[in-house]
């Protein structure tokens, strides 16, 4: 199981990997609520604004449905939560998205009473480091650490932040040891997923064009950083997060770069 903070998170930072895990792996992402226009604040209507959007359109369920798209390219299966986004809960502005978590935003609470029953049973879960500081992605972390033994979850490496900020630090409960997960055979399609978020994909990438060598380049600087001898998508992994994911890793060809 994937906790994917967005519609498009999970895809973009580890896509390959779930294709590889397989049809058996389920994506949960989290933030997918649609908002009333009569109530929407002015920050929170700008978020489809900017990207093109008027404000009767239903942004989240044309999200919705582009994740819908995506995780087909993949061959895995979805489940979206209906919880509204940090900028329909009292986040104003783009630089709050990343200042940190608001004492007043009672998500919590919510979110794990949504995540508990679908994390029991998953002997894999996949989750984000929360690396670029978005307080979606730190929610997702922590309540995922709340909720599942260190052992069973493999903490992926927020993607398009980490082309931003390749030496982002993590949250301080992810632990584990960094695993290579070999994705040569699945990039392809990797970018044919990301493609399906329209809405997203020259917003996060400056150009439609720009996701494809912007995600195979970035592949190969994890293999580079993590001395991997072919494209990767790296996660930091407990024990028996490791042991799953280990047949999918790529060969090393020299030591990690330090």
């Amino acid at each position: 199981m994937a906790v994917s903070p967005h519609l498009d998170d999970a895809v973009f930072s580890v896509g390959g990997t779930l294709e590889r895990l397989g049809a058996d792996t389920l994506v949960v992402t989290c933030f997918t609520g649609s908002t009333d226009p009569a109530t929407v604040t002015p920050f929170g209507l700008s978020t489809q604004l900017d990207k093109g959007l008027s404000a009767d359109v239903d942004y989240m369920a044309l999200r919705r449905e582009e994740d819908r798209r995506a995780l087909a390219v993949l061959g895995v299966t979805g489940r979206h939560l209906d919880l509204l986004e940090a900028p329909h809960r009292g986040y104003d502005s783009p630089a709050e998205l990343f200042a940190g978590r608001h004492d007043d935003d009672a998500v919590a609470g919510p979110l794990a009473d949504a995540l508990g029953p679908l994390l029991a049973d998953a002997d894999l879960v996949l989750a984000p480091q929360a690396l670029g500081d978005h307080v979606d992605h730190q929610w997702v972390g922590a309540v995922v650490a709340d909720l599942v033994d260190p052992g069973r979850v493999a903490w992926w490496r927020d993607t398009p932040y980490v082309l931003r900020r390749p030496d982002a630090a993590p949250m301080e409960h992810v632990a584990g040891q960094e695993l290579a997960v070999d994705v040569t055979a699945e990039l392809d399609r990797k970018v044919a997923a990301v493609r399906c978020y329209v809405t997203q994909v020259p917003f996060q990438f400056g150009t439609a064009e720009a996701a494809g060598p912007a995600l195979t380049g970035l592949a190969r600087d994890e293999a580079a950083r993590s001395g991997a001898a072919a494209p990767v998508e790296v996660l930091r992994a407990g024990v028996r997060a490791a042991e799953v994911l280990a047949p999918l890793g790529g060969k090393r060809d020299r030591e990690p770069s330090r």
